[in-house]
């Protein structure tokens, strides 16, 4: 079984070369690597390419086109979407081998954050929970190539949530799992914007979301709290 890691970056010279060279670390010989780039403007291109990643450049902004044109150019058997702040836990190829093994056509990890503030922490423990409004984009996901293209992708009209929607998708034509062992992702955005501040509001745009707010108008509120002040 190949895995396909697949990486969509926008200006990430900060992260990805730490990233690759974690997952250099704790992948197999054959595992490919793919970087599926959003026209950076920094050197993230460059240092993925010297780290002898796979570089896409991609026409569209946004992590859903990024990520379909990685997993149309990807040769695994599953593809692994990976955030590039994110880091999955060592073994991470044997856990999602013997998932695929065990019937599950697509899963994902549980999360802990690269902080210890208690309410990071209580906000990671339900991670443990399959609940789409408990869910982090990332928490990575896995899923077998042929149920991937049978789900159709991501939906690139989607500016938001594009994690959450596939996984309703893709539970229909194989069972999901979540993993027990926890990737782990940088609080950057945390730190920047306030841990409660941006918590609640992830809470308050996936409700809008169920309710049919339109995905500009999500935007608008997303673009709204990454405000400073």
């Amino acid at each position: 079984m190949k895995l396909s890691i697949i990486i969509p970056t926008l200006n990430e010279e900060a992260e990805i070369g730490k990233l690759l060279v974690y997952l250099q670390q704790h992948t197999s010989i054959g595992t490919e690597i793919i970087v599926a780039d959003g026209q950076s403007t920094d050197a993230t291109r460059r240092i993925a390419e010297e780290m002898g990643a796979r570089v896409l450049l991609n026409g569209f902004k946004g992590r859903a086109p990024q990520m379909n044109a990685g997993a149309m150019a990807a040769s695994g058997d599953v593809l692994y979407f990976l955030h590039a702040d994110t880091y999955p836990p060592a073994g991470f190829e044997a856990q999602i081998r013997k998932a695929v093994e065990e019937g599950f056509g697509s899963g994902c990890f549980r999360l802990k954050f690269d902080v210890p503030h208690w309410f990071l922490r209580i906000n990671a423990w339900f991670t443990r929970f399959d609940v789409n409004a408990v869910r982090f984009g990332d928490q990575s996901l896995f899923v077998l190539r042929d149920i991937f293209h049978e789900s159709e992708g991501f939906d690139e009209r989607l500016l938001l949530l594009e994690d959450q929607e596939i996984i309703e998708r893709l539970r229909r034509i194989k069972p999901f799992i979540v993993l027990p062992h926890r990737v782990t992702t940088s609080a950057r955005k945390y730190k920047v914007h306030g841990i409660y501040r941006l918590q609640v509001g992830y809470y308050l745009i996936y409700t809008l979301y169920k309710l049919g707010v339109p995905q500009e108008q999500l935007m608008l509120v997303y673009k709204r709290l990454l405000r400073k002040g």
